[in-house]
């Protein structure tokens, strides 16, 4: 398994923090860079506690489908989001929001695997660690801008 943490502070309450982070339309928005689209998603407007979403994308041209489910909620702290079906033979992503004297630390810890066995292995060594870091620190700063905007 191959894995990464990001740091980000942001300029706002933890619960703002946290309930950006579960609103699958400023998902979208983070992910406009990659054409990322909910093809089916939670009722309400937001993930609760055992909310399934599938996603579709493009990555390196080629097209993706990615299901996840939500779990592990402890507001405003923590949530959990996993890979239930998609390109990844495991891909975990954990969010943490702790106070901090600036608003929010919000830390992410993403743990995966790429199929293929020893040759997946390589190519999250070699490649897609990196990708999925620069993926995630750039979703990451377009959420703190709109949820220090809507903070302001």
């Amino acid at each position: 398994m191959s894995a990464f943490t990001l740091e980000r502070v942001i300029r706002a309450a933890p619960a703002a923090v946290f309930t950006a982070s579960l609103d699958p339309a400023l998902h979208v928005e983070t992910m406009a860079r990659y054409g990322e689209t909910m093809v089916d998603g939670p009722e309400g407007g937001t993930f609760t506690e055992g909310s399934t979403v599938t996603w579709r994308a493009r990555h390196f041209g080629i097209p993706f489908r990615l299901t996840s489910v939500v779990f592990d909620i402890e507001a405003p702290h923590r949530f959990c989001d996993r890979q239930t079906k998609g390109p990844f033979d495991a891909f975990r992503h954990e969010h943490v929001f702790r106070e901090h004297p600036d608003g929010t630390l919000m830390r992410d810890t993403i743990t995966f695997r790429s199929p293929f066995g020893p040759i997946g292995a390589l190519v999250d060594r070699l490649f897609m660690r990196a990708y999925l870091r620069r993926l995630i620190d750039e979703r990451n700063r377009i959420l703190a801008i709109s949820v220090e905007r809507r903070s302001a």
